[in-house]
């Protein structure tokens, strides 16, 4: 008996042989602008934070806020992960 597994492209049953070897498992192609929606309130976070418009958010203000449970930590958690993928 095969194992059922949910289809993510819609054209039929996906067993584990073909996750394994990866056909057919994830629709290709994604959103290019991922980013732009995922930033639902820009300048949020550094309102929230106290910080005026224009100057940097402080790593240190950032790191400690990112703890913080709610939307407060999320925001600050996805800056992190954004700044992240800014190249040097």
């Amino acid at each position: 008996m095969r194992k059922k597994f949910p289809d993510l492209t819609g054209d039929g049953e996906v067993t584990k042989a073909d996750i394994l070897k990866g056909r057919g498992v994830f629709k290709k192609g994604g959103s290019s602008k991922f980013i732009k929606k995922a930033i639902k309130k820009p300048g949020s976070l550094r309102k929230s934070l106290g910080i005026k418009k224009g100057k940097t958010i402080p790593k240190s203000k950032l790191k400690a806020a990112a703890k913080k449970p709610g939307k407060l930590g999320q925001r600050a958690r996805f800056a992190i992960t954004l700044g992240k993928l800014r190249k040097k």
